[in-house]
């Protein structure tokens, strides 16, 4: 017969061992269970809520008042920005592309590879970028702000839709901003470059006009539109389903905040590679 105190010591042993076990078993169960809906629930929510959106926006009467108001506002913060970056935007690309078309003894194309470089592939980028960092994370900040203080829940007492109240003003103000910022990254930015390579490389004003649709076409104007409007739906949304999913006070709304940068900026790179894989396999490229 075993002793008492050898008895107590061995239970208190295998309790020691299910704690154990129990608490890796915890651990292991927590970490799936984040993977799972990092993989699988988060993404289908977020569908859910672009599907449900899409279908607000045919809903009457239309938010105009608010459409107006986030568009003013999304202009005021992201026009002087915008502008600042496409202007060394366009100065490197000439500094760059010159030096390279020098060597290769074509100095004349250089604008027109100035036009390819900034229409087609850097002001969408640029004017994504200004908008999801400026306007989308103030649009989350605000409206993950009105979900902490309830005023979500109230809307839907009351029976008002949020996301035909809040969030498709919000969607469509982005994307129509998003288009004449691509505009304006777009003029800028050739006429640094123009100013780049005229006086600090040394070339010919006739000929970097001159060469402006030796490469690029029309399509190209087109499809760097298509890209800024579709950035500016993802930002869009991206904010509204962070901001309407915050939790945890004042804390919770930063991190939405930071999560919605992160996350578009990840998206918008996507979306971009797909546009121009899909661009250049059904418009073909224009011959010198």
């Amino acid at each position: 017969m075993a002793a008492p105190g050898i008895d107590a010591d061995r239970r208190g042993g295998d309790e020691a061992d299910g704690a154990s076990s129990g608490g890796a078993l915890g651990a292991f169960r927590r970490i799936t269970d984040g993977a799972a809906n990092i993989a699988i629930k988060e993404p289908g929510r977020f569908f859910a809520l672009c599907l449900d959106t899409f279908r607000a926006m045919f809903r009457w009467p239309f938010q105009w008042r608010e459409f107006i108001e986030q568009a003013w506002f999304i202009v005021s913060v992201t026009v002087i920005p915008t502008m600042l970056v496409a202007i060394p935007f366009g100065g490197v690309l000439s500094l760059q592309v010159g030096g390279l078309i020098r060597q290769l003894g074509a100095q004349s194309y250089t604008g027109a590879t100035a036009v390819v470089a900034i229409v087609r592939e850097a002001s969408p980028l640029v004017t994504s970028l200004l908008v999801a960092g400026a306007a989308g994370s103030a649009m989350c900040a605000d409206i993950g702000s009105r979900k902490i203080r309830e005023e979500i829940d109230a809307m839907e007492v009351l029976g008002i839709n949020p996301l035909h109240r809040l969030v498709v003003p919000r969607m469509l103000a982005c994307a129509f901003v998003a288009v004449f910022l691509n505009g304006l990254v777009s003029v800028v930015g050739l006429m640094g470059g123009y100013f780049f390579n005229v006086m600090l490389q040394d070339g010919t004003p006739g000929a970097y006009l001159a060469s402006f649709n030796a490469i690029a076409q029309l399509p190209d104007l087109l499809q760097a539109e298509l890209k800024a409007f579709v950035f500016g739906i993802t930002a869009g949304l991206v904010a509204a389903y962070k901001g309407l999913n915050a939790k945890g006070g004042p804390k919770g709304v930063g991190d939405a905040v930071n999560q919605t940068v992160v996350i578009t900026f990840m998206l918008l790179f996507l979306e971009n590679f797909l546009i121009s894989t899909l661009y250049f396999q059904f418009v073909p490229s224009k011959g010198m």
